[in-house]
């Protein structure tokens, strides 16, 4: 049988990082199998669903090289197959129409509420007969009492609970639409799915899901309650953290395949590896290797990874991921500059651990003052003799030689008797007015003969 996994994102928001995880695991696991990951995009909450969000999560998906099969699939267009499936199961008295008034149950809930006890629907319609009126009413699933409903979990083993702790939920609204668990249930089988992966916080929706499909009879689909992804205080993740959505990571310049290494080992191992290639992720990933504890997010280790890949990546490829990043998130970068950093990414490349931090390297190229900021620890007259030194020899140079310039430098040194940071600190801060920056060779180098020259003359002006 062909292993069919899916990922079911409502696009009421952007793409949140334990759904990404998800989406990944998904992926991997089909792709292992020789089968089929599906995308299908459960929008049937009109009010909340928004093109926005749902480009955003399959642009998101492509970024971080997760490619479904088929077509989108939407939940909105197979509401009539949802509708057929409560029908039936009203037919075979395996649910019933509940005329039960919103503010009736409200008041309940609120009863239940001030008595800290879980509110149950108390099945006040379950076997009442069926009026000949046209009062709204929903449809709820009638659940047997008194039995034993057990979850075969792959990840959390046998979970098992009363049938008597859930209410009879209702399957279709008084406005006539299907309510997600019986929608997902029936497109889960519709799509074939075969294993459903997905945060464990879904748990509880896979036993009104699995009565929907044992009602039908209907063959299960295997279940994989992943746990869920905690912030590094260990708390559920939320938007405060500034590290819950893709976008999150996207916009400080994580690359799609250093965020992709890190969701595939948070909650899941193979031996002591840790960085992993799209084809050897494919290749080992297995559901048996699963945990069964939270996953605590490591921002060090996400930057640590992304450092990894930053010095590993081919310049034309790392500069093809900066120029996407550059045109989203700082559009106002001139081309001008644009090209000097691509040129010289080798260099500003050093000590990044983000894409960000390039573009926070090359600030001295796009973003120069000759107003110097040096607060008095470099800039004195001493080394202003070393300064009109370097630019008496460096105006003599029509190109850039790195051993001309290193010579240059050594000479003046040796000539003034000097440590290498008496001259080197006080040239760094008039080429580029920041005490953290590339060597003076690279610095020449990126800013080429003629800016280097400009910049000293202004400043000896």
């Amino acid at each position: 049988m062909e292993v069919i996994t899916r990922f079911a994102p409502s696009p009421t928001g952007e793409l949140h990082i334990g759904g990404a995880r998800t989406a990944l695991f998904n992926y991997l696991y089909s792709k292992n199998q020789k089968g089929k990951f599906l995308l299908r995009v459960e929008d049937t909450d009109k009010e909340r669903s928004k093109d926005e969000y749902e480009k955003q999560i399959v642009s998101s998906l492509n970024w971080l090289g997760i490619n479904f099969d088929d077509n989108i699939i939407y939940q909105s267009k197979n509401i009539d197959s949802h509708k057929k499936i409560i029908e039936e199961l009203l037919k075979k008295n395996l649910a019933y129409k509940c005329y039960c008034k919103p503010e009736d149950l409200d008041e309940k809930r609120e009863i239940a509420k001030k008595n800290s006890v879980p509110f149950l629907y108390d099945g006040k319609c379950r076997d009442a007969q069926e009026r000949n009126t046209n009062e709204s009413f929903a449809v709820r699933f009638k659940i047997t009492k008194g039995k034993k409903i057990i979850l075969r979990d792959g990840v959390q083993g046998d979970v098992e609970i009363e049938s008597n702790t859930l209410e009879d939920f209702i399957i279709q609204r008084s406005d006539g639409t299907p309510t997600y668990n019986l929608s997902a249930a029936v497109d889960d089988k519709n799509m074939k799915v075969t294993h459903v992966i997905r945060g464990d916080d879904h748990k509880i929706n896979a036993f009104k899901q699995m009565l929907i499909f044992l009602s039908m009879d209907w063959k299960l689909p295997k279940y994989f309650h992943i746990p869920l992804i905690h912030s590094e205080s260990g708390k559920k993740l939320s938007k405060r953290d500034n590290a819950s959505t893709t976008e999150d990571y996207k916009k400080i310049g994580i690359l799609p395949i250093a965020l992709r290494n890190y969701l595939l080992r948070l909650g899941w191992s193979y031996k002591d590896k840790e960085v992993f290639s799209d084809e050897e992720s494919v290749k080992m990933f297995t559901l048996k290797n699963i945990g069964k504890s939270p996953s605590k997010l490591d921002f060090e280790r996400i930057k640590s990874l992304n450092e990894h890949y930053i010095k590993s990546l081919e310049a034309k490829d790392l500069g093809s991921e900066f120029r996407v990043y550059i045109k989203k998130y700082k559009p106002d970068l001139q081309e001008k500059y644009l090209s000097i950093i691509l040129k010289n990414l080798d260099i500003l490349k050093n000590k990044a651990k983000t894409l960000e931090d390039i573009y926070i390297n090359s600030n001295f190229i796009y973003n120069f003052s000759d107003n110097i900021n040096s607060n008095g620890n470099f800039i004195n007259e001493k080394s202003n003799v070393y300064i009109k030194e370097f630019y008496d020899e460096v105006s003599k140079l029509k190109e850039f030689d790195e051993k001309k310039i290193m010579d240059i430098s050594q000479k003046i040194i040796s000539q003034n008797n000097i440590k290498f940071k008496d001259f080197g600190q006080p040239i760094r801060l008039v080429l580029t007015n920041a005490s953290q920056a590339p060597s003076i060779k690279d610095i020449v180098k990126i800013l080429g003969i003629s800016e280097t020259v400009q910049r000293l003359k202004n400043y000896l002006n």
